[in-house]
């Protein structure tokens, strides 16, 4: 069985999944994968167990046992607006949702937490059909959260979001 150093195999998948775009105009389906790799790596969380419902990852130092949903959005065109992410899970258990947000080279520039009653605030005072569907668009995930690393500054001090 070959060894795979899986931080290479990410830059490859990210090299392929850029290249993809700009020669089809459509996104490879990679970019979920990626984004809970790079959380992972870039916070030293703890990958959650297959299976687990409702988190991505387990929280390490202040984060500490924390139940976190990662959620990836690769923005390709800065003027767009009204980009969303994907659905958060309410009915799940979890304690944050980390948004990575991705360039056009599936590259990680910023990663915002928000704690869960903050989300569910929000939810709370968006339309029902949206509510339902755990929707919620980047511009508003980015006013409820806060910036918890960016790719100018590294990591920002170590307060979490709850």
């Amino acid at each position: 069985m070959a060894v795979y150093d899986v931080d290479k195999l990410m830059l490859e998948a990210r090299k392929l999944a850029a290249d993809y775009r700009r020669a089809t105009g459509k996104a490879l389906g990679i970019s979920t994968e990626i984004a809970v790799h790079d959380v992972i790596r870039l916070l030293k969380l703890i990958p959650a167990e297959p299976g687990a419902g409702g988190y991505d990852a387990i929280g390490t130092g202040p984060r500490e046992g924390r139940r976190i949903q990662i959620k990836g959005r690769t923005i390709f065109n800065d003027k767009k607006s009204g980009q969303r992410i994907g659905q958060i899970k309410v009915d799940q258990d979890w304690d944050s949702v980390m948004l990575i947000i991705m360039d056009e080279n599936y590259e990680p520039q910023q990663i915002i937490e928000a704690a869960r009653e903050a989300i569910t605030e929000a939810m709370a005072d968006t339309s029902a059909s949206r509510a339902k569907r755990g929707a919620m668009s980047v511009a508003r995930f980015r006013a409820i959260g806060r910036l918890v690393w960016s790719q100018e500054r590294g990591l920002i001090d170590d307060e979490t979001a709850a």
